[in-house]
């Protein structure tokens, strides 16, 4: 999906079209972060060889003149770096893995947001495709000042990395079969949540934000 009509213009860098095997993203050159991010999830993808290595790097498809966020721009910022498509949703070989931790698949996250109830929902979209469904994902982060190990910021990195202000995810659940788009209709089970870049409350879990 590409809900923001993203383009791969230079011309356009708030709004810049990246697509790759494993995901597809909508960058903010200025932001410093994925307008959205968007993928599909199945029991093949989720299952497979490859190992989590955590080898966070710069997106060396931005365009060369653009500011290439590193690996190591979010350290001491109070801040993780949170996947939008998550590493274990792509396992089937070492290269889909790797390629998740790119910068351009991030956004500074409150950790115990990443760590908790976000990472709950991701297990459960894994449960749902290893139950025999085909999940269509987009997740981004939207507005600016989150709060953080450090305090509350608006960016990080000397302002170069917007901190998302609430963290959102809409997924699609479809039956596994073909042609999977003719098959969406009006009571196609939809999730969507929306939550705030902070720590949660207690006793929260990702269902509270739908």
């Amino acid at each position: 999906g590409n809900p923001s009509g993203a383009t791969t213009d230079v011309n356009f860098p708030h709004n810049y079209l990246l697509v790759k095997p494993e995901f597809c993203a909508g960058y903010d050159k200025d932001r410093g972060i994925p307008i959205w991010t968007s993928w599909q999830l199945n029991s093949t993808w989720c299952n497979g060889p490859a190992v989590r290595k955590d080898n966070y790097i710069a997106d060396p498809s931005l365009p060369a003149a653009w500011n290439h966020i590193g690996g190591n721009d979010y350290s001491g910022s109070g801040f993780s770096r949170g996947h939008m498509c998550p590493s274990a949703d792509r396992l089937v070989t070492q290269a889909d893995n790797d390629s998740l931790f790119y910068m351009t698949n991030m956004v500074p996250q409150n950790q115990n947001q990443n760590g908790g109830i976000w990472e709950q929902l991701e297990t459960y979209e894994r449960t749902l495709a290893n139950n025999g469904n085909v999940l269509y994902i987009i997740s981004g982060g939207y507005g600016a000042g989150g709060t953080g190990t450090s305090g509350y910021a608006t960016t990080i990195d000397g302002g170069k990395v917007t901190v998302p202000a609430l963290t959102w995810k809409v997924i699609l659940v479809l039956p596994a079969g073909t042609n999977d788009v003719s098959r969406v209709t009006t009571s196609t089970r939809t999730i969507a949540v929306n939550m705030p870049n902070s720590d949660p409350p207690s006793g929260a879990n990702w269902g509270t934000y739908r």
